[in-house]
């Protein structure tokens, strides 16, 4: 299968390992790679930001970019949970809207593509230590991907996966409303962090990068040596 990958913002521009885990593995179940070098942001900071129409704009050059692929996956379910959305915000225009649905149709994000899709679980990985798995709020709760990572994490030889207060909760960053309301962005990443820490794990995992971030930034402060690594680079460890 050709697999098109959408990288997102943040992995291009703060987490480039993230992007080459996911290459890795895939490849290394035979997919074939395309990355389209004109891809560019998805459109969710301008549009949940208000600036609905200007964003348009951003989606139909994300549409005329990918619609080509098999398939598209994406290292992050937030920004996917807004490819998602481009029928709804497009719904005034029949023509884009129709196109907008076959673009939806056919992203995924990492975790989801790899078991509903192609039904792969096991990667041989392999990470010994003690771990916590935070939720992300678009990537369990629009996406409803929960399960999914879970399960890819259960056959990683010697990581012990386990849970710990509110890892469904959201970590506070928003995108845009960690800037806007940053105030209350910190209490609550200070208050995943604190859960965090009560686990006492050697590993902080998730699927989405701009939690993984916003959450890491915190421990960092605290003086925590909690690693913190993408469910793909876990996969990806040998």
């Amino acid at each position: 299968m050709k697999v098109t990958l959408f990288t997102t913002c943040i992995v291009d521009f703060m987490a480039m390992n993230v992007g080459k885990a996911t290459v890795e593995l895939l490849e290394g179940l035979g997919h074939e790679i395309d990355y389209p070098t004109n891809q560019t942001c998805c459109g969710q900071p301008t549009y949940n930001s208000g600036y609905v129409e200007k964003t348009k704009n951003t989606i139909k050059h994300f549409i005329k970019t990918f619609e080509h692929a098999e398939v598209i996956v994406s290292p992050s379910g937030s920004c996917v949970t807004f490819v998602k959305e481009y029928p709804h915000v497009l719904a005034d225009d029949k023509e884009w809207k129709e196109r907008a649905e076959k673009v939806a149709a056919k992203t995924y994000e990492l975790s989801q593509f790899l078991i509903e899709v192609i039904n792969v679980e096991d990667f041989s990985a392999k990470l010994p230590g003690k771990a916590v798995y935070h939720h992300n709020c678009h990537t369990s709760r629009f996406l409803k991907v929960k399960e999914q990572p879970l399960k890819l994490l259960s056959n990683v030889e010697g990581l012990e996966l386990v849970d710990f207060r509110n890892s469904d909760k959201c970590c506070g960053f928003g995108g845009t409303f960690s800037v806007k309301m940053g105030d209350i962005s910190a209490e609550v990443s200070d208050e995943k962090a604190r859960y965090i820490q009560e686990a006492n794990p050697d590993y902080l995992i998730g699927a989405d990068y701009a939690c993984l971030m916003n959450i890491g930034g915190r421990l960092s402060r605290l003086g925590s040596n909690i690693k913190v690594m993408h469910i793909a680079e876990v996969l990806n460890s040998k």
